[in-house]
């Protein structure tokens, strides 16, 4: 095993910690089987390896699922090797590139009672769904991308609390006020974070033309290996899955027509329906379904989005800033774990309670006459009043 000792020192090395992702505060480490899903990039590996300095590396071990080790090697012979050897935490990133990665976990859970595993997957994987039930022994999180408030303290500009939505909508002018005492022209970081601030990419990068590339080809790799590994995609449905995102970068926000779809792609409209769900999943479109209606697979979303206005950037041309505002709304709102539907009346509906409209900074308040609980989210405001709240704040949820 020393490679994969000589391997995990080397990576170690490059980890750095200053800057932590929102979610690692949340994160149970203790516990027994946890695992970790996210688009490529958005920050999982580095998570794991942040905790993994915090603990003792003489009973502790970071493997990649897609180590030349295992061509030779099995999961479960590996960690039970590490088990003799005094291990008692074993990471492993990429599990869903090992074919048998969910009967290997749990032989190991049910077999190796004091070994901790920690692992990463892709954001397209289930992890209940494997083919071993998993359901009662692991516990899942997802990596969301950044929001505009971990932005800002991963360029060092400033560091915030979250907060809640609640205490958003009711104390809006106060907290802008609070904010900008630290942070002048809020609107020129936010307009910046918009293009290039959704993936940490960006820290490594010199221009939003880098990051754009960088970000194209992550979001390439999600389609051709990740989506294709685990839907079994022949070459030909690949080919086609890309056209269907190109369809919908040019047109979103996109109101289905799945038939329309289906009959250009050539595929049927069940097929149509899997592909949208599985580019959800994937974390490059997010569908959105107005409040009462289903969820399933063969359900038809009401409205399509990108998932981040970053991919609107790299995927489209000069994007409609109407687009880019409730790419964003729906994007934070769902990363802060908030239920959101089209609304009837305004734009949103969010966890049923509160009715969102969101606009430029000349948005008008008719939209929401009559409704209690309803506000007007302003684009380019910085500070808002009454029942108008600006859009930037919504970036400070997670």
């Amino acid at each position: 095993m020393e490679k994969l000792f000589l391997f995990q020192n080397s990576i170690l090395q490059n980890t750095p910690v200053e800057f932590k992702r929102y979610l690692y505060e949340q994160v149970p480490f203790e516990s027994r089987l946890v695992g970790i899903r996210g688009i490529r990039g958005v920050g999982k590996t580095t998570l794991l390896l942040q905790y993994l300095k915090t603990q003792s590396l003489a009973t502790s071990l970071y493997i990649t699922a897609d180590h030349p080790w295992f061509y030779q090697h099995s999961l479960l012979e590996t960690a039970e090797e590490w088990h003799k050897q005094g291990g008692r935490l074993l990471v492993i990133d990429e599990v869903h590139k090992y074919a048998n990665w969910s009967a290997e976990l749990k032989n190991i859970y049910d077999g190796l009672p004091t070994m901790r595993v920690l692992f990463t997957a892709s954001s397209a994987l289930d992890i209940y769904r494997g083919e071993a039930d998993l359901s009662r022994r692991a516990l899942s999180f997802t990596l969301h991308g950044m929001s505009f408030r971990e932005y800002l303290s991963l360029y060092q500009v400033a560091d915030f609390p979250a907060f809640s939505l609640q205490h958003l909508l009711t104390n809006h002018q106060m907290l802008a006020m609070q904010i900008m005492e630290q942070l002048e022209s809020p609107l020129v970081y936010f307009k910046k974070y918009l293009q290039t601030g959704y993936l940490p990419l960006g820290i490594q990068t010199t221009s939003a033309q880098e990051y754009s590339t960088r970000t194209f080809r992550l979001i390439d790799a999600v389609l051709g290996f990740d989506l294709a590994f685990l839907h079994d995609y022949s070459a030909s449905h690949q080919s086609k899955i890309r056209r269907l995102l190109g369809i919908l970068a040019d047109a979103v926000p996109y109101i289905p027509n799945i038939q329309e779809l289906a009959t250009t792609l050539q595929v049927s409209r069940n097929t149509v329906l899997m592909w949208l769900q599985h580019l959800e999943q994937g974390a490059i479109i997010r569908n959105i379904h107005k409040e009462g209606h289903g969820t399933s697979m063969l359900q038809k979303p009401d409205k399509i989005v990108l998932e981040n206005t970053n991919f609107n950037y790299v995927l489209g041309q000069n994007p409609n800033e109407g687009t880019l505002r409730e790419t964003f709304i729906a994007n934070q709102l769902s990363n802060a774990g908030h239920h959101l539907f089209l609304a009837d009346q305004g734009d949103f509906i969010v966890n049923n309670q509160f009715t969102l409209e969101v606009g430029g900074k000349n948005k008008k308040k008719k939209q929401i006459i009559g409704l209690s609980d309803a506000w007007v989210v302003k684009d380019n405001i910085e500070m808002g009043y009454t029942n108008v709240v600006p859009m930037w704040l919504f970036g400070f949820l997670y």
